[in-house]
């Protein structure tokens, strides 16, 4: 082939694959569209019709009523509670189940496709069943928030977990094996080394999302400052529910950045 019947090729195959990804994208766009449209979110006089309401609403927010602002200093702090042991919980159970559910670990190939239906399973059921499921198990408080937010973020912390073990650098692990040591001491030694920078981020943004998720469990009786938002609602305290939100924002900032200066330390 001459070189330019060869340069005609890669421009060909160049231009081929630039309508591919135009086709992929156009079906990505129109699928979008269609979900907008199948939503109502084209409804132009729908949200007309919504404006009234909304200004209403939003004259009963401001200002924000923050005279109640010690009643709530508790249940933040059980918020924070919340969500730092639901991460401890979650992480401890995710890291074996990762373990094994990841194919170059598992002992088994019918362990991991086990423990990866389990991981599936677990991330498709929403933190708000979990919590009204444990609330009537174990009662109000800040338990059944820890256990649904533990046992949920198992799903997703374990399925993020075991794809940064799977695409580890085999070659550790085979030098490792070859030396004569013992699978444990393969992990502990050759993989966990790779992949713990992944596990810190994975681990310090789920955090992060568990108290904004906290937050919204103490609606089902979860205990936290979702108890008190609930609360307000109820009674149509609106002026409070703004000062709640605000209240939870300016957390929700502390803790991002907190999680920040973490992911910074620990590189």
């Amino acid at each position: 082939m001459t070189p330019s019947r060869a340069f005609d090729a890669i421009l060909a195959d160049e231009r081929r694959s630039a309508m591919r990804g135009a086709a992929l994208v156009s079906l990505i766009v129109l699928a979008c569209l269609f979900s907008l449209w199948a939503t109502g979110f084209f409804d132009a006089q729908r949200f007309a019709e919504s404006g009234p309401a909304i200004s209403q609403l939003a004259s009963e927010m401001v200002p924000p009523d923050f005279s109640r602002w010690q009643t709530w200093l508790r249940p933040l702090a059980d918020t924070l509670a919340m969500s730092i042991a639901g991460t401890a919980l979650a992480v401890v159970i995710s890291l074996p189940l990762a373990i094994l559910a990841a194919p170059n670990t598992s002992p088994h190939p019918a362990v991991y496709f086990v423990l990866r239906t389990l991981l599936a399973f677990l991330r498709s059921v929403p933190e708000l069943i979990l919590g009204v499921l444990f609330v009537a198990a174990v009662g109000f408080g800040a338990l059944p928030g820890v256990l649904a937010l533990s046992l949920h973020s198992v799903g997703m912390v374990g399925k993020f977990y075991a794809e940064a073990i799977e695409h580890v650098d085999p070659k550790p692990l085979e030098a490792a094996r070859a030396a004569g040591a013992s699978d444990m001491q393969v992990i502990l030694h050759a993989v966990l080394p790779q992949v713990l920078p992944q596990l810190t981020d994975v681990t310090i943004y789920r955090w992060e999302y568990h108290f904004r998720a906290s937050a919204v469990l103490g609606i089902v009786g979860a205990g936290g400052i979702g108890f008190e938002l609930m609360a307000a609602l109820r009674l149509l305290n609106y002026d409070q529910v703004s000062a709640i939100l605000l209240s939870i924002l300016a957390c929700v900032v502390v803790v991002d950045s907190i999680g920040a200066f973490l992911r910074k330390s620990l590189k």
